[in-house]
């Protein structure tokens, strides 16, 4: 019997069947962006941890309390306490690391966790299996009732409780929806008690995940777990171009990614001066254009409007002319001669730009076409081939030489 595998990435854990038709799970960590690395885990500590950091689907995780003092480890499926009923989830942190996640999510210190019941039996597991199969049916069933409704909202993930007796629908919505209605239809369509949680347009990008201009998978669905609000200061501090089209990542919100360097370019800019005045040469006025913050250098400009006779100068040779200025004296160039080379010495340069892409595919012939004066000749050189043939078996020379001629 070939072997039958079962990958859920939104949960983190890898099924295989055996010829028994059982189910073995193993924590799948790889793909799951809720996975934390214990770095604490080799440390040698006497203290007793009861608290255990478990994980559901995708950025949904809470902190549950041993009570009974099961032997747990990092994947383990368990059933813990839910609201009515019991939920199955998968171990992803233990340990003193807890105590630091439990910080890092501002938990208050007298927070009641809920309990952790026991180990997923085989009947629970099957149960959860059972509900998790039917999560993409019901999502699909629910965007079509809440259209029948009109209501002004996309459902974009449903979550199963691991009981089966409820499921949460996240939702995006720009207004405030009434769901009255809504929870009714579903609770007389699915038999389950309902839940509706709103999230934001990153967060629905995380679910449906995508490839981003970069060419890798979304940060937001591979491993970003919280956002952090950015706005169009990051662009500006990274001199890009205030251009939404290219801002915008497939939430059509801000891209993510702009943050990330934003603390590299606000220290490299420490050492830059402000430019309240254009510099002053004996060759004329030049006014500040851009600033090329990784190199270290700042265009200026003869014209205060246009980008004209665009000049590199290193922020050392610009502190330079300003200090210059400030005693009234004007400097003869603007750019000093180490400047100039290194604005138009060109640092990297791509082997790929060099040749055609299209140098290994292969020509294809082109089809001859039908030249008329080469197949009249060809005809004339087959004629003289048979006169010639004719000639050679002609036994008067005479006769030939007459014909020849």
């Amino acid at each position: 019997m070939a072997e039958n595998r079962i990958i859920n990435c939104h949960r983190g854990y890898t099924a295989k069947q055996n010829a028994q038709k059982e189910y073995t799970y193993t924590p799948k960590d790889g793909c799951c962006k809720l996975h934390v690395f214990n770095w604490l885990g080799d440390l040698p500590t006497n203290k007793v941890y009861d608290l255990f950091e478990v994980r559901f689907k995708n950025t949904h995780k809470g902190f549950y309390r041993n009570v009974n003092g099961l032997q747990l480890e990092k994947g383990d499926i368990i059933a813990v306490e839910a609201a009515t009923g019991h939920d199955i989830g998968i171990v992803s942190c233990s340990g003193p690391l807890v105590e630091l996640q439990i910080r890092h999510s501002r938990i208050k210190p007298d927070y009641e966790f809920k309990k952790i019941y026991r180990k997923a039996k085989p009947a629970d597991i099957d149960k959860w299996q059972e509900v998790i199969a039917r999560e993409h049916g019901i999502m699909i069933r629910s965007r079509q009732i809440a259209a029948e409704l009109k209501l002004d909202m996309k459902i974009g993930d449903v979550e199963f409780q691991g009981d089966g007796t409820k499921a949460i629908f996240y939702y995006i919505a720009d207004e405030r929806v009434d769901f009255r209605e809504l929870i009714k239809v579903f609770a007389e369509e699915f038999r389950i008690r309902i839940e509706m949680r709103q999230i934001g347009a990153r967060q629905e990008a995380g679910l449906i995940g995508g490839i981003g201009v970069c060419g890798r998978e979304l940060c937001c669905a591979q491993w970003m777990s919280e956002f952090m609000s950015v706005n169009t200061g990051s662009a500006r501090v990274q001199e890009l171009s205030l251009n939404p089209q290219k801002l915008a990542g497939q939430c059509s919100k801000l891209k993510c990614c702009l943050n990330y360097e934003v603390a590299v370019y606000v220290d490299a800019q420490k050492d830059f001066p402000e430019i309240k005045n254009p510099l002053e040469t004996l060759d004329g006025t030049f006014f500040w254009q851009k600033t090329d913050v990784l190199k270290r250098l700042m265009w200026f400009s003869s014209d205060p409007q246009l980008p004209v006779n665009l000049t590199a100068v290193s922020i050392d040779r610009v502190k330079e002319i300003i200090e210059l200025n400030r005693q009234g004296k004007k400097p003869d160039d603007l750019a000093d001669e180490n400047t100039v080379l290194s604005a138009t010495t060109t640092d990297f340069i791509s082997s790929a730009g060099e040749d055609s892409i299209t140098r290994f595919d292969k020509n294809e012939k082109k089809p001859k076409r039908h030249n008329p004066k080469n197949h009249r000749k060809g005809n004339h050189h087959h004629r003289r081939h048979e006169y010639r043939g004719e000639h050679k078996h002609n036994n008067n020379p005479k006769r030939s030489n007459d014909a020849k001629t």
